[in-house]
Parts: C-alpha cells; sequence; structure tokens
C-alpha cells in the first residue's frame, strides 16, 4: 500500500494535516527529518504512516511507560502491528515480544531510552533490519530545554552502534530556536527537513485569573465542566495533596499523581484517568508528557509554572481531539517566590546531573529569565495567544479572538454552544455510552474506540451505512469492522 491508502486503511483519514506530507515524503526518501508540531497537530502520524510502507522496523523512543501503553493500544485497535518494551513488562514479557519482533510480527516497536544499550536489545537489534529510529518528545536530548533527560543522550551511541545507519527523525511540540538547533546537533541528524507548522492550537481558550481565593475559582471552573475530564496542576507535593482532598470533599471524582508516590499508585491513578473511572487529576509536573488522552477539555494551573515552555506543553494537553478545550492559570505573587526556590535548589543539586559550577550557574541565570516570561504573561493586557506565539519565534500581527483579554465579554458556556449546537445532544449520549461499553469490554481507554471529535463528526453527517460510515474522521477499514455496525444501529435508532 502506498502512503494514502496506509493512511486511510489504517488511520481513518482522507488526506494529511499541515506539514504531515512534508516529512511523510522526506522519510520515503530516504532524509532524515525533525518536526516541529504542536500537541494535536498529528506528529505521530509522520512517522508511523512511513514505518507502515517502508521494508524493516522502526524503532521509536519514547520517555514514559504510559505514553508507550497508550499509543501501541491506539495502534493495536487501528490494526497496525505494534508493541513496546519497557520495565511493565516482566523478564518472559519482554523475551517473548524481542522474539515476535524478531520473527517479523512487528512494524512498530516503542522502547524507552533506558533499553537502548542493554546487552539483549543490542542483541535483538544485530538480527534485523531497522528502517527509521523516531524519537518522541526530542527535547528531551537538550540540556536547555525544561526536561533534559540524560537517558537521552545514549540514543546517538545506539544509532552509531547499527551495522547500517537507518533514517532518523525526532519529533516535538514544544522548542525554542536554541533548543531546536540542539536536538539536531545532539542526535547527529545529517542534513534534516525541517518542519515547524507553527505552535498556534486555535481550539484552546487561554485565561488568567488573579482572584483572592484561587480554591473558589478553582471549584467555579470545575462546576462549569461537570463530568468532563480535566486536569489541575499544582507545584508542589503538599499543594497536590491538599487540592486533590478539596476536590473529593466538594463530591468531585479526583485523583492525584506526583513523584512522591509509590509507582504502583501513579500507575494505577493514571489508569483511573484515562479510562474515565475519575475525571479529575491533580498532579505536579510530573504528570502528562506525551499524555495520550485525547478528550481532556480543560487544564487549570493551580500554580503558575517555572516557564513558557511548561505551561504551554501543560495546558496543551487540553484539546487534543481539536474540539474546545479551557487553559485557565490562577496566578498570585507568591507563585513567583516558590518558583526561584524550585528553580536555584534543582540547579545546585545537580537535578541535572552537570557537575561544572559554571555551567550551572548559566543554566539557573536562564532558568530565571523564563520564570520572567512567565510572569509578563500572567500580568499583561494583549492577546495570551499572540504572547506565546512569538515567544516560540512566531510573527503574529493581531489578536485571536479566543482568550480572555482579547474575548472578555463571551462566556465560556456560550461559547461551547457555539461549537455544539448544530449536534443532537441525545445521540450524543448514546453514542458515549456505547463507546463507553466497548471500551470496558476491551479493556482500552474510551479514546482508543473513537475519539470525541469521531463521535461529534458522526453527529454531524449520521452515517447510514458502512460506506458512509467510512467518511467519519477517524474511522479506517479495521475500526469499521471492530465498531461499525454497533454505533450504526445506535445512530439509526437515535438520529431525527
Amino acid at each position: 500500500m502506498d502512503k494514502y491508502e496506509i493512511l486511510n486503511t489504517y488511520f481513518g483519514y482522507d488526506s494529511f494535516r499541515h506539514g504531515q506530507e512534508q516529512i511523510v515524503d522526506a522519510i520515503l526518501l530516504g532524509k532524515d527529518a525533525l518536526g516541529i508540531m504542536p500537541t494535536g497537530a498529528g506528529k505521530s502520524l509522520c512517522f508511523q504512516v512511513p514505518a507502515m510502507v517502508m521494508d524493516g522496523i522502526t524503532i521509536v523512543i519514547s520517555p514514559l511507560v504510559s505514553l508507550m501503553k497508550d499509543q501501541v493500544s491506539t495502534l493495536v485497535a487501528a490494526g497496525v502491528p505494534a508493541a513496546f518494551l519497557n520495565s511493565s513488562l516482566t523478564e518472559r514479557q519482554y523475551l517473548k515480544a524481542l522474539d515476535f519482533a524478531a520473527g517479523g510480527k512487528y512494524k512498530i516497536i516503542y522502547v524507552a531510552p533506558e533499553r537502548l544499550l542493554t546487552w539483549r536489545f543490542q542483541n535483538f537489534v544485530e538480527k534485523v533490519n531497522i528502517a527509521m529510529v523516531a524519537v518522541d518528545e526530542a527535547h528531551c536530548v537538550s540540556q536547555w530545554g525544561q526536561d533534559f533527560r540524560p537517558s537521552y543522550l545514549d540514543i546517538t551511541q545506539f544509532v552509531n552502534g547499527l551495522k547500517v545507519r537507518p533514517i532518523i527523525t525526532a519529533f516535538t511540540a514544544t522548542a525554542t530556536t536554541r533548543v531546536k538547533d540542539d536536538i539536531v546537533k545532539m542526535l547527529n541528524l545529517n542534513s534534516p527537513i525541517q518542519v515547524v507548522t507553527g505552535f498556534d492550537r486555535k481550539n484552546l481558550y487561554y485565561e488568567v485569573r488573579k482572584k483572592q481565593s484561587k480554591k473558589i475559582e478553582l471549584m467555579n471552573i470545575v462546576r462549569e465542566h461537570k463530568n468532563e475530564s480535566g486536569i489541575v496542576y499544582c507545584t508542589t507535593r503538599k499543594k497536590v495533596e491538599e487540592v486533590c482532598q478539596m476536590l473529593k470533599e466538594e463530591g468531585f471524582k479526583a485523583t492525584r499523581y506526583h513523584a512522591g508516590l509509590e509507582a504502583e499508585e501513579r500507575k494505577e491513578n493514571q489508569e483511573k484517568f484515562i479510562y474515565d473511572e475519575i475525571n479529575i487529576m491533580v498532579a505536579t509536573n510530573a504528570f502528562g508528557m506525551g499524555i495520550d488522552k485525547s478528550d481532556v477539555r480543560f487544564v487549570v494551573h493551580f500554580n503558575m509554572p517555572k516557564d513558557i515552555e511548561s505551561y504551554y506543553q501543560e495546558a496543551g494537553r487540553a484539546g487534543r481531539d481539536g474540539e474546545s478545550a479551557q487553559c485557565i492559570l490562577l496566578y498570585s505573587g507568591n507563585d513567583v517566590s516558590t518558583n526561584k526556590f524550585l528553580i536555584e535548589n534543582s540547579r545546585q543539586n545537580g537535578g541535572n546531573e552537570l557537575t561544572d559550577e559554571k555551567v550551572k550557574q548559566q543554566m539557573i541565570a536562564q532558568d530565571l529569565r523564563r520564570l520572567e516570561q512567565i510572569i509578563f504573561y500572567c500580568q499583561t493586557t494583549e492577546c495570551l495567544r499572540t504572547y506565546v506565539l512569538r515567544y516560540f519565534g512566531e510573527d503574529v500581527k493581531e489578536g485571536c479572538g479566543n482568550c480572555f483579554n482579547c474575548y472578555e465579554k463571551i462566556t465560556e458556556k456560550e461559547r461551547k454552544k457555539r461549537i455544539i449546537a448544530s449536534l443532537d445532544g441525545k445521540l450524543l449520549n448514546e453514542l458515549k455510552k456505547v463507546r463507553m461499553k466497548l471500551s470496558m469490554a476491551q479493556g482500552v481507554p474510551a479514546f482508543v474506540v473513537f475519539s470525541d471529535a469521531s463521535l461529534y463528526d458522526m453527529c454531524r453527517k449520521l452515517p447510514k451505512n458502512d460506506e458512509e460510515f467510512l467518511e467519519i474522521s477517524g474511522v479506517g477499514y479495521k475500526k469499521l469492522q471492530q465498531y461499525g455496525s454497533a454505533f450504526l444501529e445506535v445512530i439509526n435508532k437515535t438520529k431525527p
């Protein structure tokens, strides 16, 4: 199959989004590539589609166990032969997966960077044809980025040890010019095509609120989003515990996530959120890099984060399905002193495993400059979206009309009404019930069956048969076979 057949058959799309095809074509011509695309823009398809076209295996390097599991579940549900190799597998499961992979069962294998140089994985890659190495969350390789991970420095050594150098691709949603240049250098990309599609996500509404009581304000926001999925970010573990307990006492289904919890509890709480057993996750920034949950309708920062990059990435976990979502930052002056303390102590304590004192001081100074930029964001009266886009180097000449500073007079409730006014509410609820029933039966998150965006498209188009169902965004042949009859039955029974 060619790239278009792969895109339609497995992923259910008729055409590529902006920037995707340019990267796919470069890869199929054997070129390295760097893609900087906003969350929800379809970065993963840029390497998944060519992986299915090319001979050999594509190795995807990903930083988080939970992220790999979710992405592989989504691929398998679409009929793509994929697997993951990480610490969540028992030794027996790991060896079995390697055996299957060596036998050609998988086209795409997700692996944690810590596994790359282990003798078992090295033994495996000697036996197979590696067509491409795709580095997800590539900003983690840069010491100047906000999420530096020393294990990402092993990637170049891993690639250099392969019998034949494969195509190397790298993807991230957040990278300043300095970090972008660092990615190219540290991953030793060979004259890569560089595609930057822009950082604007028009479906996200931005707002900064400066209120006397953050707790009262948070309650108001959560009540506005009754039964919808949301994330509340706090700067410290102590604040996470406090806010989570407060929400539970008010009757909300909330759980917590931070590095102070046992790994098993973190995993359990994350799965409760992913599988919609609870709808509010209260967390530190330890939660969520690449979180594959598309229907998060709101992200609240109870405390100001330490820089624009972190805020953009964390707020960007809302609305990955392309539908309207709300990003609200609750600001107070105390957030500034807290972040200064955390920055100075994190670097001084060797948080990034750097030993050179001069380099540490340079990085502290840079972190403090970044902190100034997020403070300015919280205080500006200009368009909030414009402020963020200019920070990342985009030339923006006018306001967005979808942030508090531009759009103050229209309430979020009214905005939502505009978006879903054309949808049949009863039908949407029935489709969600079917999706939940199927997801529970298969033991996968609801969005693996279909995203909210796909359900909205069903409500708009009201397909009557298999052929029309294939026209729905996100429906490929595999999903038609698995789920088509169940959803068509509901549509034909419930539609006007």
